[in-house]
Order: C-alpha cells, then structure tokens, then sequence
C-alpha cells in the first residue's frame, strides 16, 4: 500500500476545495484573508519544497499526473485533488495555465531585522516589477525587503510568478509605513536626478536599504528625507529615466559587486 497522500479525484467545479483555489488564485490579496498562498507550475512548487516547505494540498489534472516527475511532486503535499484540464482552468489565472500547483500556507509574519542588507519598495504598484526586485535581491544577497503601504501585494499570484521562488529565500514584511524604517539601523539609499553622487563613484555603505520609488511618483518626500545618499544612475544614451526594477537589479549589483572586491 502507498504511504503518500491521498489522491482524490473532484469533478464538481463547485467543490469547497477549488471554490478556495479559485479564490486564492484570481484576488491579489485573497492570502491576507485565508492565510494560504497559490502556487502554481512546478517551477514554484519545487522552490517552496527546496525551502523544506510542505504545501497543505496538490491539484494536479490527470493528465499530468500521468507524468512520473510531476506526479512524484504532488506527493510531496499533504493531500492530491485530480481534476481534468478543463477544470484546473477555472481554477489558474493564466491564459495558459499549468497543470499543477500548490496551496501553501502562508509563511509567519517576519519582523524587521535592523541590520540587513534590504530594499524598501516606497507604493511600487506594478507586480511585474515587484517580483522582478525581490528576484533580484535574493540573487544579489540582499535578504530583507520591506514594503510600504500602497505596494503590490507581495504574496499575489503575479507577484510570485515573477519572483520565480525568490520569496523562500527572503525575509518579506508588507503594509509597512515611514516612520516603521526606523527600526532600520542601516544607511538608506535613494536613487533620485537630484543626486549627491553617481553610482560608480559613490561611497556605498555596507550594509545598507536600497529604497526603490513609485514608477511614477518615485520615492514619496518624507522617505526621501531619512535617505543618508541620493545616487543617480548614469544614463549616456540620454533616456530620462530606467525602469524602477532595471534601476534597482543595477543599485544592488553594484551593492554586491563592492562586497565581493573588498572582500
């Protein structure tokens, strides 16, 4: 007799189960509410196991549970609904859904570590871009990124997808305000036209908060004003301005690139 979870088909579009899949899936902060996070394609549901994480649940279609790799990841959940194609895709958000995914429970709310290397996301309202940023900084060693209200809801569903797994590995805390940063005891860091240096030749602080601005408003002028250096991205083919996640994967590549040659 198999040990693994138990594998229960569902046929029902109105079952329980997939009416709070649905749910998590298609509402950007459903997650606040039910303290579950949808994951969905193996790429994301590989990162969380790698994370020692253990999802409460597994859909998978039947089709690909046919496939020994994908079947074997579904096994690693507490439970397996089967479900067809059709079915799973009134569950997915995606025009082109995956034919697995998982329901994860959320990870406990962290607190704001004083010391470490972070990025502040000052009311960033693009998911793309936020997911972008915390992928970046899981890549360049930046652990903590703290978000202030009016930012994209860092545990969505577009979010996640465009994180590709770096949630795992960072310390995220959200609905944050200002005055919160002052539990911060590190230099932050604003890139800004009106600037007290250039990237290349500014004298960065280690460790230090990166504070990324709103796409269009950029960073709000009380953050502003708690940041100890303005730095400015040097732009010689003329552009006005970089996109707030290009910005940010540069700012924290030159942060990493200075720790690592004066290592």
């Amino acid at each position: 007799m198999s040990s693994g979870p138990p594998w229960l088909p569902i046929t029902a579009r109105d079952n329980p189960q997939l009416q709070r899949l649905r749910k998590l899936a298609q509402d950007a902060s459903a997650y606040r509410k039910m303290g579950g996070v949808w994951l969905e394609g193996d790429h994301l549901a590989r990162a969380a196991l790698q994370r020692g994480m253990r999802p409460a649940l597994a859909l998978i279609t039947d089709v690909a549970a046919q496939q020994e790799s994908l079947r074997a990841l579904a096994d690693q959940a507490l439970k397996v609904l089967v479900v067809s194609p059709a079915l799973f895709k009134t569950v997915s958000g995606l025009e082109s859904p995956a034919q697995i995914g998982f329901d994860l429970q959320l990870p406990p709310p962290w607190r704001i570590d004083p010391q470490a290397d972070s990025v502040v996301l000052d009311r960033l309202q693009d998911a793309g871009n936020v997911g972008t940023i915390l992928r970046s900084a899981a890549a360049l060693g930046f652990r903590q990124v703290l978000a202030l209200k009016g930012t994209a809801a860092l545990w969505s569903p577009k979010v996640l997808r465009a994180g590709m797994g770096a949630h795992f590995g960072l310390r995220l805390v959200e609905g944050l305000s200002v005055a919160d940063l002052d539990a911060l005891r590190v230099p932050l860091l604003a890139t800004s036209s009106h600037t007290d240096a250039l990237l290349h030749e500014a004298d960065l602080p280690s460790p230090c908060a990166w504070v990324m601005g709103h796409e269009g408003q950029g960073v709000e002028d009380a953050l502003m004003a708690r940041c100890a250096l303005r730095i400015g991205i040097p732009q010689p083919g003329g552009e006005e301005s970089l996109n707030v996640a290009s910005a940010a994967s540069i700012c924290l590549y030159e942060s990493a690139r200075r720790r690592l040659t004066q290592a």
